[in-house]
């Protein structure tokens, strides 16, 4: 099939790409190389060194006021306590909470937390090291949204209360990624290179755009970490395959570029995720807002459309010829999280398709096109320079569309304007989170412009739920509203409702891994490739 060879083609041509999402490597500084005499490190039983991509080095540091942990890659900060956690079925624990309610208009907060939590400094941890955190990242933040904190009040040393500015009911999540940091000791300017926490590691020495080492914090307060010593070498993807091949890393990512490659001593490790593929498709026809920028689709504007080209693709061939078979089809944003509607799940039906496209009034035409009254069924297809992966990915969606009678194109766009490009053409995007609020983001109608916020599109009902959800008073019975948000029966944004976006996969998250290391159990693994691996090593261990 042709479409079969063009996606092999690309996956094989195209130059190595990270899986993870957007972002800026640390500036270099001179530094001593990496340490790389990791067999000593492993036959010491409590050691382990990590390849990671660039990327994965925080620009800003160690700093959550600047989006260690909490940035658009969600992680734990190891570095720092959180108040809560999110557990590997992503339902909400403890950290340095230990118990916590809300008042019944959601509007406040009240955190408990343990007493016997120190900085690595040897100042004891308060709820005013809490308050002040939280208000710090309501000022500083440039990668999170907390318009929802009025502000962070600490009523004595153990209770801390949250007064917020409207109901959010799954603020246990954000709780799950902010880092505390100790208000005597915190300087924006100097913080994030040389942090003082209370967590699990300790930041032993940040050599920028080569490695980071954490050493165990021997002040813990909870169960005292099996690996003493963390390196993480940052480097390229190739880079970290001659790592793992040399012997010089216990741990490498890689993508599916690689996993047909073997690896003596090593095993090729798979992690489920969250960290999707997906386009918009623009729900309204074509125009222009009131900056005269480009908004809405005509050929996508109908309902009709959107649900063909929804069963039309072939998910899981897409992940056998581009992933090489490392990832698993993808119908929502959410697949598999407790707010996941099992709804959303399609078959792929290209007959059905056809017919839906028929109905639409898009007949064939003989040249292999549909047509309707003289125009032809045609998508421009963006995708984000310089990721093959999703370059991949979008020809091969292309080739199905193809079999479909629906003519693509495709063109490789920077950030600077895919996102007004995206209001009226498809965009390949990347999202995929531990929390809700994706829904949110990517669904809700921005109050004052009849849109959400990412592609054109608006439904009441829809929102209404997402905005019951969110002030609920209880976080597990708001998972419900979440789930009727993307199909009550009658509407929403699965195939029999308005599907303003078709999901298509979930890529793992792939890694070499040294024999006889074990990495403890993951959680389903959000957007971006890199830290999230790391959530748990201080539970890894060797054999």
């Amino acid at each position: 099939m042709i479409k079969r060879w063009m996606a092999l083609g690309m996956a094989a041509i195209l130059s190595v790409g990270l899986l993870a999402g957007c972002g800026n490597q640390g500036q270099e500084t001179e530094a001593e190389a990496p340490s790389t005499q990791t067999g000593q490190m492993s036959e010491e039983k409590d050691s382990v060194v990590i390849a990671m991509g660039p990327t994965s080095e925080p620009e800003a540091g160690f700093d959550p006021a600047y989006g260690w942990g909490a940035g658009e890659h969600v992680h734990e900060p190891l570095i720092q306590s959180t108040l809560t956690v999110t557990n590997t079925d992503l339902t909400i624990g403890y950290d340095l909470a230990t118990d916590y309610s809300v008042s019944e208009d959601g509007l406040t907060w009240t955190v408990k937390i343990r007493d016997d939590a120190y900085f690595t400094d040897g100042e004891a941890l308060t709820a005013a090291d809490v308050a002040f955190t939280y208000n710090t990242v309501k000022a500083s933040s440039s990668v999170n949204d907390f318009t929802m904190l009025d502000h962070a009040e600490a009523v004595d040393d153990t209770t801390v209360v949250f007064h917020m500015t409207r109901a959010f009911a799954i603020w246990p999540y954000t709780m799950a990624i902010v880092g505390i940091v100790p208000e005597h000791a915190y300087d924006s300017a100097t913080y994030g290179s040389d942090p003082i926490g209370s967590g699990r590691y300790i930041l032993k020495q940040w050599d920028r755009g080569q490695q980071v080492i954490l050493e165990a914090n021997p002040d813990y307060y909870g169960e005292a970490p099996k690996m003493k010593r963390v390196t993480i070498l940052f480097m390229e993807e190739d880079a970290a395959f001659l790592a793992a091949q040399a012997g010089q890393v216990d741990v490498a990512y890689t993508s599916a570029t690689y996993s047909a490659q073997t690896v003596e001593g090593y095993g090729l490790a798979a992690y489920a995720s969250v960290d999707n593929r997906g386009f918009n498709l623009p729900a309204v026809s074509a125009g222009t807002n009131e900056d005269a920028t480009s908004v809405g689709n005509d050929f996508t504007s109908d309902v009709r459309v959107r649900r063909a080209i929804n069963i039309g693709v072939d998910r899981q061939e897409m992940i056998d010829h581009v992933l090489n078979g490392y990832g698993t089809p993808a119908y929502s944003v959410c697949d598999g999280l407790p707010w996941y509607n099992e709804a959303a799940e399609v078959t792929y039906d290209p007959e059905e398709a056809a017919a839906l496209l028929e109905e639409a009034g898009w007949i064939m035409g003989e040249d292999g096109i549909r047509e309707k009254d003289g125009v032809k069924a045609e998508l421009n297809l963006l995708y984000s320079n310089g990721d093959s992966v999703r370059q991949a990915l979008t020809a091969d969606f292309a080739n199905q569309m193809a079999e479909l009678g629906i003519a693509c194109t495709m063109e490789g766009v920077g950030w600077d304007t895919a996102y007004d490009r995206a209001l009226s053409d498809p965009l390949l995007w990347g999202w995929g989170a531990h929390t809700p609020m994706e829904l949110y983001n990517i669904y809700h109608t921005i109050e004052g412009t009849g849109s959400a916020q990412y592609s054109p599109y608006s439904n009441e009902t829809v929102d209404s739920y997402m905005d019951q959800a969110l002030a609920s008073s209880d976080l597990e019975e708001s998972y419900a509203l979440w789930q009727q948000a993307q199909w009550d029966g009658t509407t929403g944004i699965t195939q029999d409702g308005d599907i303003p976006w078709v999901w298509l996969v979930n890529i793992d998250h792939l890694y070499w891994v040294r024999d006889g290391l074990n990495v403890a159990e993951q959680k389903i693994h959000p957007h971006g490739h890199g830290w999230s691996l790391v959530n748990n090593v201080d539970q890894w261990s060797w054999e």
